[in-house]
Protein backbone atom coordinates (compact mmCIF):
# COMPACT_ATOMS: atom_id res chain seq x y z
CA UNK A 1 0.00 0.00 0.00
CA UNK A 2 1.34 3.43 -1.02
CA UNK A 3 1.01 5.86 1.59
CA UNK A 4 -0.45 8.88 0.49
CA UNK A 5 -1.07 11.95 2.51
CA UNK A 6 -4.32 12.02 4.61
CA UNK A 7 -6.52 14.82 6.37
CA UNK A 8 -7.44 12.97 8.96
CA UNK A 9 -3.96 12.38 10.58
CA UNK A 10 -3.88 12.61 14.71
CA UNK A 11 -1.59 12.10 17.72
CA UNK A 12 -3.33 11.85 20.62
CA UNK A 13 -1.82 10.06 24.09
CA UNK A 14 -1.73 6.30 23.96
CA UNK A 15 -4.90 4.81 25.71
CA UNK A 16 -5.16 1.42 27.52
CA UNK A 17 -7.94 0.32 24.89
CA UNK A 18 -5.22 0.64 22.44
CA UNK A 19 -3.33 -2.09 23.38
CA UNK A 20 -3.97 -4.68 21.14
CA UNK A 21 -4.07 -2.30 17.92
CA UNK A 22 -0.13 -1.27 19.27
CA UNK A 23 0.64 -4.82 19.61
CA UNK A 24 -0.32 -5.50 16.36
CA UNK A 25 1.90 -2.46 15.17
CA UNK A 26 4.86 -3.11 17.19
CA UNK A 27 5.36 -6.14 16.20
CA UNK A 28 5.28 -4.99 12.47
CA UNK A 29 7.13 -2.22 12.75
CA UNK A 30 9.99 -4.46 14.70
CA UNK A 31 9.72 -6.41 11.03
CA UNK A 32 10.21 -3.55 9.13
CA UNK A 33 12.67 -2.26 11.08
CA UNK A 34 15.24 -5.29 11.96
CA UNK A 35 14.76 -7.76 9.19
CA UNK A 36 18.30 -6.29 8.23
CA UNK A 37 19.65 -6.43 11.50
CA UNK A 38 18.10 -9.74 13.40
CA UNK A 39 17.34 -13.14 11.83
CA UNK A 40 13.66 -14.46 10.38
CA UNK A 41 13.44 -17.07 12.75
CA UNK A 42 13.67 -14.43 15.83
CA UNK A 43 11.49 -12.11 14.05
CA UNK A 44 8.88 -14.79 13.66
CA UNK A 45 8.71 -15.10 17.30
CA UNK A 46 7.45 -12.00 18.12
CA UNK A 47 4.24 -12.22 19.78
CA UNK A 48 1.34 -9.12 18.84
CA UNK A 49 -0.36 -10.39 22.18
CA UNK A 50 3.04 -10.36 24.44
CA UNK A 51 3.69 -6.43 22.95
CA UNK A 52 -0.22 -5.60 23.68
CA UNK A 53 0.28 -7.23 27.27
CA UNK A 54 3.15 -4.54 27.32
CA UNK A 55 1.17 -1.44 26.10
CA UNK A 56 -1.61 -1.88 28.51
CA UNK A 57 1.13 -1.38 31.40
CA UNK A 58 2.65 1.54 29.29
CA UNK A 59 -0.15 3.20 28.60
CA UNK A 60 -0.78 4.45 32.43
CA UNK A 61 3.03 5.01 33.84
CA UNK A 62 2.02 8.57 34.66
CA UNK A 63 2.34 12.07 34.00
CA UNK A 64 6.59 11.59 33.83
CA UNK A 65 5.95 9.41 30.67
CA UNK A 66 4.64 10.67 27.43
CA UNK A 67 3.33 7.98 25.53
CA UNK A 68 1.46 8.95 21.90
CA UNK A 69 -0.23 7.05 19.01
CA UNK A 70 -0.42 8.15 15.25
CA UNK A 71 -3.50 7.40 13.80
CA UNK A 72 -4.49 8.03 10.19
CA UNK A 73 -8.51 7.38 9.34
CA UNK A 74 -8.89 6.11 12.63
CA UNK A 75 -6.22 3.52 12.31
CA UNK A 76 -3.19 3.21 14.76
CA UNK A 77 0.37 3.94 12.06
CA UNK A 78 2.99 4.51 14.74
CA UNK A 79 3.70 5.28 18.21
CA UNK A 80 6.34 6.99 20.34
CA UNK A 81 7.65 7.34 24.31
CA UNK A 82 9.54 9.05 26.51
CA UNK A 83 10.15 9.47 30.19
CA UNK A 84 13.18 9.37 32.54
CA UNK A 85 16.17 7.97 32.07
CA UNK A 86 16.83 4.60 32.23
CA UNK A 87 20.84 4.64 32.59
CA UNK A 88 23.12 4.95 35.64
CA UNK A 89 25.26 7.10 33.44
CA UNK A 90 22.76 9.14 31.46
CA UNK A 91 23.92 12.49 29.72
CA UNK A 92 20.60 13.98 30.06
CA UNK A 93 17.80 13.19 32.71
CA UNK A 94 15.55 12.36 30.06
CA UNK A 95 15.35 9.70 27.01
CA UNK A 96 13.21 8.98 23.86
CA UNK A 97 12.56 5.28 24.15
CA UNK A 98 11.01 4.27 21.04
CA UNK A 99 9.61 5.66 18.12
CA UNK A 100 8.28 3.52 15.51
CA UNK A 101 5.66 4.60 12.39
CA UNK A 102 5.10 1.70 9.63
CA UNK A 103 7.13 1.89 6.81
CA UNK A 104 3.94 2.76 4.45
CA UNK A 105 3.93 5.99 6.58
CA UNK A 106 7.45 7.14 6.51
CA UNK A 107 7.98 10.77 5.22
CA UNK A 108 5.06 11.91 5.60
CA UNK A 109 5.43 13.68 8.52
CA UNK A 110 4.04 11.57 10.77
CA UNK A 111 7.28 10.59 12.18
CA UNK A 112 8.05 14.13 13.51
CA UNK A 113 4.58 14.79 15.10
CA UNK A 114 5.24 11.85 16.90
CA UNK A 115 8.44 13.20 17.92
CA UNK A 116 6.81 16.58 19.18
CA UNK A 117 4.34 14.74 21.13
CA UNK A 118 6.82 12.85 23.26
CA UNK A 119 10.01 15.99 23.20
CA UNK A 120 9.50 19.66 23.58
CA UNK A 121 11.08 21.90 21.42
CA UNK A 122 14.84 22.16 22.73
CA UNK A 123 14.27 19.87 25.45
CA UNK A 124 17.73 18.02 26.49
CA UNK A 125 17.19 13.83 25.72
CA UNK A 126 19.17 11.25 24.95
CA UNK A 127 17.93 7.60 22.92
CA UNK A 128 19.72 4.68 21.46
CA UNK A 129 18.87 3.30 18.55
CA UNK A 130 20.67 0.77 16.13
CA UNK A 131 23.87 1.23 14.85
CA UNK A 132 23.11 0.06 11.20
CA UNK A 133 20.08 2.42 10.68
CA UNK A 134 21.05 5.39 8.33
CA UNK A 135 17.69 6.57 8.12
CA UNK A 136 16.77 6.95 12.12
CA UNK A 137 19.83 8.38 11.88
CA UNK A 138 19.35 11.53 9.46
CA UNK A 139 15.79 11.80 11.33
CA UNK A 140 17.35 12.47 15.19
CA UNK A 141 20.08 14.86 13.21
CA UNK A 142 17.57 16.55 11.46
CA UNK A 143 16.05 17.17 15.47
CA UNK A 144 19.45 18.40 16.84
CA UNK A 145 20.94 15.25 18.39
CA UNK A 146 24.40 14.11 17.63
CA UNK A 147 26.70 10.83 18.75
CA UNK A 148 28.18 11.24 22.08
CA UNK A 149 30.40 8.16 21.35
CA UNK A 150 28.66 5.57 23.61
CA UNK A 151 27.89 2.19 22.08
CA UNK A 152 26.24 -0.57 23.77
CA UNK A 153 25.05 -4.20 22.52
CA UNK A 154 21.74 -5.30 24.16
CA UNK A 155 19.95 -8.90 24.24
CA UNK A 156 16.64 -8.30 21.02
CA UNK A 157 14.83 -11.54 20.46
CA UNK A 158 17.45 -14.00 22.27
CA UNK A 159 19.89 -12.28 19.65
CA UNK A 160 22.48 -9.71 20.12
CA UNK A 161 21.89 -5.87 18.74
CA UNK A 162 24.57 -2.96 19.02
CA UNK A 163 23.10 0.18 19.67
CA UNK A 164 24.28 3.88 19.57
CA UNK A 165 23.34 6.74 21.80
CA UNK A 166 22.45 10.18 20.52
CA UNK A 167 21.77 13.26 22.68
CA UNK A 168 20.64 16.93 22.65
Amino acid sequence: MEAELQTDIVVRPVRDVDAEALGRVHATCWHETYDHLISKAALERVSPRRLAELWTHWAVQGPDFRMSAALVNGEIVGFVGSGPARDRDAPRTRELYFIYLLDAWHGTGIGQRLFDSAVDEGEEVYLWVAEDNPRAHRFYQRNGFTLDGATHTEPFLGETLTEVRFVR
